[in-house]
């Protein structure tokens, strides 16, 4: 279509009538950022959507990544280290992606973050029996109110996710009990917490970096979105993700997390033992753990005891608690291994035979906007970050929980009360 172009009454002779065609502005894409800080290494990313028919699958267009200093089993021990460390790896992703990072979501893990299921009970408020979303709210500060203070203490909740609901003692097939009839309205929910000081050492740490805070994710909950299927978190299964000194776990079943949680041991463990063992270097015992030193004179059979013998302490943590919620053996999706310390070769093996579930290393082959396939477990908890960031219209439905309707509202206004 071609507009004429007019002259103003009284312009001046650049007005000359032209013709030009209508002016078309393509549509802005939308930029995700995660932040990933882990003991090992602080992992940025920057994302935009890859189609507008598949808002699922983000677009990696930079990425930034810098030594940790200033950590300890995930918690921050001295803050202007781990700020520089931010710092470094937000540059480089900037510079990467072209890029300005002003804002981005941000995993907490490390052994500060638990979970604890509690059920509330309410009577249904409407004279008609019907349950409303107040009802549904109701049930939940219910649940809320029955965590024991001795778990509470110096925790935030992070994460609130309805596991189920009860109408009248009889289970709700699906995750809403809105629009039916009952006198009493039961829910069993899973809060995700984190211990206060250290959320809020970790968003202070990335605010002095000058990047703004937009919510706060589980490391586990983000690593799932990239690692785990629809079909696994429904039938059943357990994600570890074995960090440098902590490994944590999260249970999915019904298509929604039903425990989450983290123990102070990791893949160091190993190198440290190695260390000791074939008295090494740190370093050396480090590429030899991972399988980059090949044709050494080091005995085998001590080598894969030392690495045996930790892996193994691992394992045991987790069926302890596979256990301890009822889950041992039971999960047909089995277990799925990520993280940096899943690449060791035995850990896929041992993990089947020590816990008696199907096993196997989440494979990770993203590509993107980037060079070089992302093939690095240890990514996939920042990737995951990225896909919230692009799928916040439809969170819920994204991340695979049934995520409380205010917990947007809530992570926010807990950013605004943590920060001084």
């Amino acid at each position: 279509m071609v507009v004429q172009w007019k002259p103003r009454k009284g312009a001046f002779a650049k007005d000359f009538c032209l013709q030009k065609p209508p002016l078309h502005f393509p549509m802005a894409k939308k930029i995700s950022v995660g932040i990933d800080i882990g003991t090992y290494q602080v992992k940025v990313m920057v994302a935009e959507n890859a189609e507008p028919s598949d808002r699922t699958i983000p677009k990696i267009v930079g990425t930034g990544f810098a030594e940790s200093r200033g950590l300890r089993h995930g918690y921050i021990i001295n803050q202007a280290d781990v700020t520089r460390a931010i710092g470094q790896a937000i540059r480089q992703a900037e510079k990467t992606s072209g890029t300005r990072i002003k804002n981005a979501y941000l995993s907490v893990g490390g052994i500060g973050l638990s979970s604890i299921t509690s059920t509330g009970t309410t009577a249904v408020s409407r004279a008609d029996s019907e349950i409303s979303e107040l009802d549904v709210e109701k049930s939940l500060e219910a649940s809320r109110a029955a965590i024991p203070q001795s778990f509470s203490i110096n925790r935030r909740i992070i994460h609130t996710i309805p596991v189920q609901y009860r109408i009248d003692g009889k289970v709700v097939l699906g995750s809403k009990a809105v629009g039916m009839k009952a006198n009493k309205l039961e829910a069993k929910v899973l809060f995700v917490t984190a211990l206060e000081n250290h959320l809020h050492d970790l968003i202070q740490a990335v605010e002095d970096a000058g990047v703004e805070v937009s919510q706060v994710i589980a490391a586990p909950l983000a690593a799932s979105l990239v690692t785990l299927s629809k079909s696994q978190k429904i039938v059943g299964s357990v994600l570890a993700n074995i960090g440098a000194e902590t490994v944590s776990i999260v249970v999915f079943e019904n298509n929604v997390p039903i425990s989450l949680e983290t123990f102070p041991i990791g893949s160091n463990d190993i190198t440290n033992d190695i260390a000791l063992g074939l008295k090494i270097p740190l370093e050396e015992a480090e590429r030899i753990k991972l399988g980059a030193i090949t044709g050494a004179t080091y005995p085998k059979k001590k080598l894969d005891d030392i690495i045996e013998a930790r892996l193994s302490d691992i394992l045991e943590l987790i069926e302890a608690h596979l256990k301890k919620i009822g889950r041992s053996g039971l999960l047909p999706a089995g277990i799925i291994l990520t993280g940096g310390g899943s690449g060791i070769s035995i850990l896929e093996e041992l993990a089947k035979s020590s816990l008696s579930l199907p096993s196997r290393v989440a494979s990770m082959n993203w590509s993107g906007g980037m060079r070089e396939p992302i093939k690095d477990a240890s990514w996939s908890v920042v990737y995951g970050l990225c896909r919230i960031g692009l799928s916040q219209e439809d969170e819920e439905s994204t991340l695979g929980v049934g995520i409380a309707k205010k917990a947007r509202g809530t992570i926010r206004n807990l950013i605004r009360q943590l920060l001084p």
